[in-house]
C-alpha cells in the first residue's frame, strides 16, 4: 500500500486516547491499538453513551476477527471454531499482529485524503456544514428553543476530538432518516437521507471477564464459506468509493457486516489543533435500497402475515422497558415456528471452552428513537450469566423463563385493558345497548400509571417463579390488581362509582374469560 504524506493535523484513532475503559474500580482512556494490546487486563468498554459503545463494539469485533485470523473465508466451521478456542486460549492478542494491522490500514481522523470513517470529499460537493450543535446528540440545532441546553444558534462549543469521535459513531448506525445536508454528485443534487442500520434498535453482546473474551465470543457466526468476494472494513480500502450514487458494496462477512452499512457520509472540521472538532458535515453516503443483512447482536420479530420484504423486523428499543422481558428471544433455541428468533451471534457461543460459556452475561445496548429524526433516550443493561439457561442446556428452564415472560406480557395487556375500562365506567357509565366500537374505553392516565408500577412488581414475581411452579399468570395478575389498586386509592375513596369500577377491573384481571387482544410488544 502507498504511503501517504502525514497532515499537519493529526488525531490518530489508533494511538490517541478516546476510548474509555474499565478495569475493577479503575477508569482510563485509550487508542484502539492499545484498546487490543491492554484487552486482556480490560473488564469492560466504559463508554457513556450506549449507541457509541454498540458500534465501537462492531468495529472492535471486526478488528478482532483481522488481527486472530478468524475472517479466513477458506476455513471450515470446524476449523473456525477450533482457532477461536485457541485464541481464547492464548488470554491475550499476538502485539505483532496488532501494532501490524494498525500500522497497515487509515487511522488519521484529519488525514486530507483517507480521515476515518470519514468522506473528504463533502466539501466541495456540499454547500453548508451541518454545524456543531446539530452534530451534537443532545444540543438544540439551528433556530430550535435550547430548553434544557446551554447551547444556542449562536454559541457552538468546539468537542473533544474523542467525544465528536464517539457522535461520529452514533450518526453512522444510528443516523436519521429526512432532509440533510444537500450533496452534488454528477451533477444530481439530493439532502434525502435514510436511517442507519441500527436505527432505533436494541444490541445484545456478550460480555466475557475480559474484553478480550468479548471480543472472540462476540464473533458473528461464520460464513465465510459461503461467500467468494473480497471483505473491506471502511478504513481498509486504498480510497473512498469512486461514485456514492452507485450501487454499495456487497454486505461480506464479517467486515462489510459489521462496519460497512453506513447510510451517512461524515467529515469533521477540526479546531486549530488536533483537540478538538469545531464542525461538521453530514449528508448522504448512499441513496440505493439498502442490502438484506442480519446483523448478529439484534432480535428478530417474524411476522408470517405481512409481506416477504416487510416480514422481519428487528426488536425495537424501548427504554421502559426492563432487560428481563427479553430473555424469552434470549434463552430459546432458534426455531422457525417461533415469532422471535435470538441473536445470531448466540448460535455458536456452545463452542467456546466452558469456563468462558458459563460465566458469559450479555450487555443491553439500546436507543429508543423514532424511524426519522427524534432521540427519545439510549439505555443499558447488564445481566447476571444465563447461558446456563439456555435452551441447549437447561430446557425446563428455558421454557419456563418464555413461560413467565410471555404471561408477564399477556398480564399486562389485560391490565391497560382493565385500567381504561375501569375509568370509562367511573367518568362515563357503560351504555350496554350502545355499538361495541362506541362501547371501546380510551386510554386513560390510570392505566399508564398502573402499568408503570405494574413491572418493577412484575419482575420481583418473575424471579420467585423460576423456582416454583406457581402458575405464572395468577402471579402477574395478583401484581396486576395490587398495582391498579394503588393508583386508583384515592379516587376509591372519594367516588363509590370507581370503587365499583375498579373492583369489577380486578376481578376481570384474575378471570381467564377477558377478550384476548395483540400482543403489545414491538
Amino acid at each position: 500500500m502507498p504511503s501517504i504524506p502525514s497532515p499537519i493535523r493529526s488525531f490518530s484513532a489508533a494511538d490517541h486516547p478516546w476510548i474509555d475503559v474499565r478495569t475493577g474500580h479503575r477508569y482510563d482512556t485509550t487508542g484502539l491499538r492499545d484498546l487490543f494490546l491492554t484487552a486482556h487486563t480490560i473488564d469492560d468498554l466504559a463508554i457513556p453513551y450506549p449507541p457509541a459503545a454498540s458500534a465501537l463494539l462492531r468495529i472492535a469485533v471486526a478488528i478482532a476477527a483481522r488481527i486472530t485470523g478468524l475472517d479466513d473465508p477458506d476455513l471450515t466451521a470446524t476449523q473456525w471454531t477450533r482457532l477461536r478456542r485457541e485464541a481464547l486460549a492464548r488470554g491475550a492478542f499476538d502485539p505483532n499482529a496488532v501494532h501490524a494491522y494498525f500500522d497497515q490500514h487509515h487511522f488519521d481522523v484529519f488525514h486530507p485524503t483517507r480521515p476515518w470513517l470519514q468522506d473528504p470529499r463533502l466539501p466541495s460537493q456540499c454547500t453548508r456544514t451541518e454545524g456543531i450543535n446539530r452534530f451534537t446528540p443532545g444540543r438544540p440545532g439551528g433556530n430550535n428553543l435550547a430548553w434544557f441546553s446551554a447551547h444556542h444558534h449562536e454559541l457552538a462549543t468546539p468537542l473533544p476530538t474523542g467525544q465528536a469521535l464517539q457522535y461520529l459513531l452514533i450518526h453512522h448506525f444510528y443516523g436519521p432518516s429526512g432532509t440533510g445536508t444537500p450533496r452534488t454528485v454528477n451533477g444530481t443534487t439530493s439532502g434525502t437521507l435514510s436511517s442507519g442500520p441500527l436505527r432505533a434498535t436494541v444490541s445484545f453482546h456478550p460480555l466475557g471477564r475480559t474484553l478480550h473474551e468479548t471480543l472472540l465470543a462476540g464473533l458473528p457466526k461464520f460464513l465465510g464459506d459461503e461467500q467468494l468476494l473480497a471483505d473491506t472494513c471502511p478504513w481498509e480500502d486504498d480510497h473512498v468509493p469512486d461514485d456514492p450514487a452507485a450501487n454499495p458494496q456487497p454486505v461480506t462477512w464479517p467486515g462489510r457486516l459489521l462496519t460497512g452499512r453506513s447510510r451517512h457520509a461524515v467529515l469533521l472540521v477540526p479546531g486549530d489543533d488536533q483537540e478538538t472538532v469545531t464542525d461538521a458535515y453530514v449528508t448522504w453516503s448512499t441513496q440505493q435500497p439498502r442490502l438484506e443483512a442480519t446483523d448478529p447482536y439484534l432480535v428478530y420479530r417474524i411476522d408470517p402475515e405481512k409481506p416477504v420484504d416487510r416480514r422481519r423486523t428487528a426488536r425495537r428499543a424501548d427504554a421502559e422497558r426492563a432487560w428481563w422481558r427479553e430473555l424469552e428471544p434470549l434463552v430459546l433455541a432458534p426455531d422457525e415456528h417461533r415469532a422471535q428468533r435470538r441473536p445470531e451471534v448466540f448460535d455458536t457461543l456452545n463452542d467456546l471452552p466452558s469456563d468462558v460459556r458459563t460465566t458469559l452475561r450479555v450487555r443491553v445496548h439500546g436507543f429508543d428513537q423514532d424511524g426519522k429524526v427524534i432521540n427519545r433516550q439510549w439505555y443499558t443493561a447488564l445481566t447476571p450469566p444465563l447461558w446456563a439457561w439456555t435452551q441447549e442446556h437447561d430446557p425446563d428452564r428455558a421454557q419456563r423463563i418464555a413461560e413467565c415472560c410471555q404471561a408477564a406480557e399477556d398480564i399486562a395487556i389485560r391490565l391497560t385493558q382493565a385500567a381504561d375500562q375501569a375509568w370509562a365506567d367511573t367518568t362515563t357509565p357503560r351504555n350496554d345497548s350502545a355499538p361495541a366500537k362506541q362501547r371501546k374505553p380510551k386510554a386513560s392516565l390510570w392505566a399508564a400509571k398502573a402499568a408503570a408500577l405494574y413491572w418493577p412488581l412484575a419482575e420481583t414475581a418473575f424471579w420467585q417463579l423460576l423456582d416454583d411452579d406457581t402458575p405464572a399468570d395468577r402471579a402477574f395478575a395478583r401484581q396486576a390488581a395490587t398495582a391498579l389498586r394503588q393508583v386508583t386509592r384515592t379516587a376509591r375513596a372519594r367516588n363509590q362509582q370507581a370503587a365499583r369500577a375498579v373492583a369489577l377491573a380486578v376481578k376481570t384481571l384474575r378471570s381467564k374469560d377477558l377478550p384476548p387482544k395483540k400482543s403489545s410488544r414491538r
